[in-house]
């Protein structure tokens, strides 16, 4: 019922640009408010407190439901001729924050549409980090329980959750408001006009890359705006929880110690860092046309994209010299930190992954030694350590699984692994036929993506344990 009043902004748009679309999206309204008042109505005088099984089959039912209901008004529009498994695609893409899509054809679509599609992003940005923040780590996964490990198995029936995840969800909204809002200003204070602009800021803060032009932010050749995007996707990328820590000392001088004393943000920056510098060297060395400044601005702006999982390119990923290409697929396969709106295996985990690799080392130097892993001044509890490991073995599952999948339905081996990485890292573009758009792929394989984004956004436990027999069993 709530998503039905979404179908009245673009509808909204609709009536201004008056170029089509409304049509469809008021449709769309009628369908989903009269599904949701049905539902409602069947199940209103049932009430029992909720399990952490429960909690798994909520979290998992709301980003499939309304991943399937999201495709419904790319159907019903008549200004695109779509089959049912490339609107399912276009909507979880969407609502994953993927930003991989089939459309072709941006410049010429209602505003409408174009602006629905960018909302999908925004709301599934936020959806994402509430998931990240408050959701998971109260249910024992995620990759914010490292941080919060006391939290982990406690049960949904407990009442005290309740205000907590409601005052976390609270703040969150706030400071990803307001970061939308600064961001959609300086968009359209340095050239782009009010549509783009608040439409872009949707896409840019929740790292989903969804844009209205074909050239993604290519289309606006401006070194300021590649510059606005590369920071606001940084600040995507950012664990919410140490946005909410840090701004609450502003203005005080408080503010950077904060983020400067995080570990993972630390991990993080120093990352970053050295993939924008050699990825701009990169370009320096091999594009005689950019100068020092081109190569750092469009470097920095290409590499937070794919780092940070978003969908935007000014460059074709095949076009590049392997190396730089080989550089992006690995920095997206990373990400950003946990608890923020990219995708990736998470920074965290890498970082404990990284400090376990160098106490190994040193226990085979100094085999008696005793040398816990620390974050900061916290030791790493051992149940993390498991689910760090646990969590990169179904990574690897349910990559090849998927690579198999869509091999299967008549993709090439290398096609359906880029594909694949995009998905499921939550990234956009792929290698191969899918560097610039899905729209090449098989039918088929649309179903099989669709998944891949859903689980690497749900950090795979959480979808595939609705799949255990166990789960069903009383």
């Amino acid at each position: 019922m709530g998503f039905s009043g979404v179908m009245l902004i673009p509808a909204s748009v609709a009536l201004i640009y008056d170029d089509g679309g409304g049509k469809t999206f008021m449709e769309s309204f009628a369908i989903f408010l009269a599904l949701g008042t049905t539902l409602w109505w069947l199940c209103h005088n049932h009430k029992e407190p909720l399990r952490a099984r429960d909690g798994f089959l909520i979290v998992v039912a709301f980003w499939v439901v309304l991943g399937i209901l999201g495709g419904i008004p790319f159907l019903l529009s008549e200004h695109l001729n779509l089959t049912i498994n490339s609107a399912l695609f276009e909507s979880f893409s969407g609502f994953t924050t993927t930003g991989a899509t089939i459309l072709t054809e941006l410049d010429s679509l209602p505003h409408a549409i174009l602006f629905y599609r960018q909302l999908m992003n925004w709301f599934g940005g936020m959806g994402i980090i509430v998931l990240m923040v408050a959701v998971l780590p109260l249910l024992g996964v995620g990759g914010n329980q490292i941080y919060h490990a006391e939290s982990s198995g406690v049960e949904f029936k407990n009442d005290k959750l309740r205000p907590r995840i409601s005052e976390v969800a609270k703040l969150l909204w706030l400071y990803y408001i307001w970061f939308t809002v600064v961001c959609a200003l300086l968009y359209w204070v340095f050239g782009m006009d009010l549509f783009d602009a608040i439409a872009h800021s949707f896409s840019t803060l929740s790292n989903g890359g969804f844009s209205t032009h074909n050239d993604s932010l290519g289309y606006f050749d401006s070194y300021p705006v590649y510059l606005i995007s590369t920071f606001f996707m940084l600040v995507g990328g950012v664990n919410f929880n140490l946005h909410i820590s840090a701004l609450s000392h502003f203005p005080h001088k408080g503010t950077l110690s904060t983020y400067w004393k995080d570990a993972e943000f630390r991990f993080f920056v120093l990352l970053q860092f050295i993939f924008i510098f050699i990825f701009a060297a990169g370009l320096y060395i091999n594009y005689q046309d950019l100068n020092a400044w081109d190569a750092f601005v469009q470097g920095s702006l290409q590499v937070s994209s794919m780092a940070m999982n978003s969908g935007y390119t000014i460059f074709n990923i095949d076009d590049l010299p392997a190396f730089m290409s080989m550089l992006l697929v690995f920095a997206c396969i990373l990400g950003g930190c946990a608890g923020s709106s990219a995708g990736g295996i998470k920074m965290i985990r890498v970082l404990v992954l990284w400090l376990q690799a160098k106490r190994e080392g040193l226990m085979l130097i100094h085999p008696n030694i005793i040398h816990p892993i620390k974050l900061g001044k916290n030791v790493v509890p051992r149940r993390a350590l498991e689910n760090i490991w646990s969590f990169v073995i179904v990574y690897l599952l349910v990559f090849w699984a998927c690579v198999f999948g869509a091999i299967l339905c008549g993709m090439s081996g290398f096609d359906a692994i880029g594909a694949v990485i995009s998905t499921i890292t939550n990234t956009g573009p792929g290698l191969g036929s899918t560097s610039q758009n899905f729209a090449g792929v098989p039918d088929s394989s649309k179903l099989i993506f669709s998944f891949a984004m859903v689980a690497g956004r749900l950090e795979f436990f959480s979808l595939l344990v609705v799949f255990m027999p166990a789960f069903w069993k009383n």
